[in-house]
């Protein structure tokens, strides 16, 4: 721990050093960031200056004609909606700060401080890092304070607790269903045995049914033997074989 303490306070913010060639471009794109970024400022609070009615190479055309600036037509867009929107939320620009300008790679990449009417903002202007330095983005970010940084910050206390809240309260709800369930079971297992005991009953009523089915077709067997024998005597024939019983109907009452 004692060795880790000591390496870390012998670290500290390395100097850049850049050669002359390379403190040439940074100085070069810190002016060129505080044209841009006045040139946006036109674009974004003049209604005449609008862009949407071009092309993007027809915009891209206009920028460097017009004020010797290499970009892309969409990538000036962009920008114009960033800073018009950023303007919104500072109130509008009252001083420019000084540019500070680094070389990252192949892009130098340029801030611009912004004193804000209501709030400070900061622009931040890509070049490519060449000889040209074309523009490859820029954005108006407005910095916040620390009455923003409190209320964002309440904001999420509030949305995380709230959350908490709201997820403790569901799972009560589900726990005191819970004591439901049994009478549920009751109920449903009271209404099976119901469904058996109708479902007993309807298979008891169709077997006495076809019982008495059975019995009265025997009947009905008997009695038609019976009446084609007596036909059979009537008609003085040794035999009933060739009398046949269609239809046997009861009749009630008796005839005179």
């Amino acid at each position: 721990m004692i060795t880790c303490i000591f390496g870390l306070t012998a670290c500290g913010k390395e100097e850049e050093s850049w050669s002359a060639y390379e403190a040439t471009k940074i100085s070069d794109a810190e002016n060129n960031a505080l044209y841009v970024v006045q040139l946006l400022e036109s674009y974004a609070t003049t209604e005449e200056a609008d862009l949407s009615q071009y092309t993007a190479e027809e915009v891209s055309y206009i920028i460097e004609t017009n004020y010797g600036i290499e970009t892309d037509g969409y990538v000036f867009r962009s920008a114009i909606e960033s800073f018009a929107s950023g303007l919104d939320s500072i109130g509008g620009i009252v001083t420019y700060g000084t540019a500070a300008a680094k070389i990252d790679g192949d892009q130098i990449i340029v801030h611009v401080p912004i004193q804000g009417a209501e709030k400070d903002a900061e622009a931040e202007i890509l070049f490519s890092n060449d000889m040209f330095y074309q523009l490859e983005g820029a954005a108006l970010n407005p910095v916040s304070t620390l009455g923003d940084m409190a209320v964002n910050a309440a904001l999420n206390t509030v949305i995380g607790m709230g959350t908490v809240f709201i997820v403790l309260i569901l799972i009560s709800l589900l726990i005191s269903c819970f004591r439901l369930i049994p009478k549920l079971q009751e109920k449903f297992s009271k209404k099976e045995a119901q469904e058996l005991q109708q479902t007993g009953i309807d298979n008891g009523a169709a077997q006495i049914v076809s019982r008495e089915e059975a019995q009265d077709l025997s009947g009905d067997l008997e009695l038609a033997a019976v009446i084609a024998a007596a036909v059979a005597a009537y008609e003085g024939s040794a035999s009933a074989d060739g009398f046949v019983v269609r239809s046997i109907h009861k009749v009630h009452g008796a005839r005179r």
